[in-house]
């Protein structure tokens, strides 16, 4: 999963295509597998959980009310941990989306079983393959259930850094299209209190387009960087709180120190009688309770 999405990231429908969708819509889309896709899923949760203390959605930033259409999810890419966050908060939208993701095609062709997925290959650095990722891209959004999850900076940034900068590719995207929703969603994974970090995730306010041509790639590139960074730096001040309370736990995950000395904890708790917590210090403001398993 190394290189995974690390790239730039016959009805009226019909009538209203662009000359760039109706050359989209030759394009094969991957050859996704339901099933294949809610196992590896349930992996996602399983691997998440062993690594983290917990993973949670801000809850001023939870997934929004989305309008009927396809959505287009823009992250940030702090980590190579990102691919598997997404696979997890896939779970939180409605279950007839179904999810595709760009990924190197040097990758792909190492692990194929990533297709089935909903992962397709981008030839990187090159035009052909923008040109590609634009068309196959373009034959995703042209069905109203895809949702399309993009780490637009192209590479790993630290969450913190400013300004926020993406890869021309996804405005060029958004330019073809007539209609999508664009949905910001910041990523950071932050040290608290215990020994495992914490995942931490928020949404921003969609961005509706009706109509792509409107304006300009590198003014559509802009915007989203406003957006992306505005979600991030609101995602960012709730991680410096540490305050459990501003967030929902998704996933409960590994807590304490472990070994010898937790061995020791535990003991001494059930001498006097108390209930073992975990957790290797109490959280700021509130005290939380062990997250969910």
């Amino acid at each position: 999963m190394i290189t995974v999405m690390r790239t730039i990231f016959g009805s009226e429908e019909t009538q209203r295509q662009t000359p760039g969708q109706a050359e989209a819509a030759s394009c094969g889309l991957p050859r996704r597998s339901a099933w294949l896709f809610r196992w590896f899923r349930g992996y996602a949760r399983r691997y998440v959980r062993h690594h983290f203390h917990a993973m949670r959605m801000s809850r001023e930033g939870s997934v929004p009310a989305l309008p009927d259409g396809a959505v287009i999810v823009v992250l940030n890419h702090p980590s190579w941990w990102d691919p598997l966050i997404g696979f997890v908060l896939t779970e939180l939208m409605p279950a007839s989306r179904i999810h595709f993701a760009p990924i190197d095609a040097v990758g792909l062709a190492q692990y194929p079983f990533l297709e089935r997925l909903g992962f397709f290959g981008v030839e990187v650095g090159t035009t052909r393959g923008t040109l590609a990722f634009l068309r196959r891209s373009e034959a995703i959004l042209s069905r109203p259930e895809s949702a399309l999850w993009i780490t637009a900076q192209g590479e790993f940034v630290d969450p913190r850094e400013r300004p926020t900068r993406l890869k021309e590719g996804v405005g060029h995207l958004i330019h073809r299209l007539s209609a999508v929703t664009i949905l910001p969603l910041a990523l950071e994974y932050p040290f608290w209190n215990d020994r495992c970090p914490e995942a931490l995730a928020r949404f921003g306010e969609p961005i509706r387009v009706s109509a792509g041509r409107q304006f300009s790639p590198a003014a559509w590139t802009a915007r989203i960087e406003r957006a992306l960074q505005d979600t991030q730096d609101r995602l960012a001040e709730e991680a410096r709180l540490r305050d459990p309370a501003a967030f929902t736990t998704i996933l409960g995950g590994t807590a304490g120190v472990g070994g010898v000395y937790d061995l020791w904890r535990r003991l001494r708790a059930r001498i006097h009688g108390k209930s073992f917590i975990p957790e290797h210090q109490m959280h700021n403001h509130k005290m939380e309770t062990r997250p969910r398993r």
